[in-house]
């Protein structure tokens, strides 16, 4: 093949080198950004818990209980209805009267509400415990890297709900409440219960 032949032939395969490439922004560290694949597995691989929690609190908490929350007919229903030995966390939104206030840990405080003729002890922190709040959004195990991280991300999140409720004390004893919360139902019990927004309501 002559010189000018050969000169044709890599001009014609730059051409479509070039053609088929795609632009690709790069990050601060000239690193290039690949676009999601929006039919990928979720991972978390690479976030702590506490970021999982914050970046995804909006979403998948926040939305997810306003627009899935139980009311308490239905959670009675639920309640009664729910097999042996099985659990499942939910959100719910409850209006009633705060019949106690458990402030006597000031880490750990409490108010306790009449639901369905039961009393409900929902927890309003600073430190909250249980799984109800990373069950109730969803969050799935065999997307996490172990159990350690899954486990941590309940922690994360109940850190997450304090940040977005009001500070209660003994005066919150005896006021109309809306709440809106996390809870896992087992064995016709309601456990666990985690506030997610509070206001007291005019009497």
């Amino acid at each position: 093949m002559r010189l000018k032949q050969w000169g044709v032939a890599i001009a014609c395969c730059a051409t479509l080198l070039l053609t088929a490439c795609r632009v690709v922004d790069l990050d601060e560290n000239d690193k290039p950004i690949i676009p999601a694949d929006p039919n990928a597995k979720v991972s978390y691989e690479n976030q702590t818990p506490q970021q999982i929690a914050q970046q995804t609190w909006n979403e998948k908490v926040q939305k997810a209980a306003q627009s899935h929350a139980l009311d308490a007919a239905t959670l009675a229903s639920q309640l009664k209805s729910q097999p042996p030995g099985k659990s499942e966390s939910v959100f719910v939104r409850l209006s009633g009267k705060v019949e106690q206030v458990d402030d006597s840990s000031a880490r750990e405080k409490k108010l306790v509400l009449n639901v369905n003729g039961q009393p409900l002890t929902v927890q309003t922190g600073p430190v909250m415990r249980g799984n109800a709040i990373r069950d109730a959004a969803g969050f799935k195990f065999e997307d996490f890297t172990n159990q350690v991280q899954f486990a941590q991300l309940s922690r994360a999140c109940n850190r997450e709900a304090v940040k977005h409720l009001p500070p209660v004390d003994a005066s919150w004893a005896g006021k109309p409440v809306t709440l809106l919360a996390a809870l896992t139902l087992k064995d016709g019990q309601m456990v666990d219960a985690a506030a997610l927004d509070l206001k007291q309501e005019a009497q």
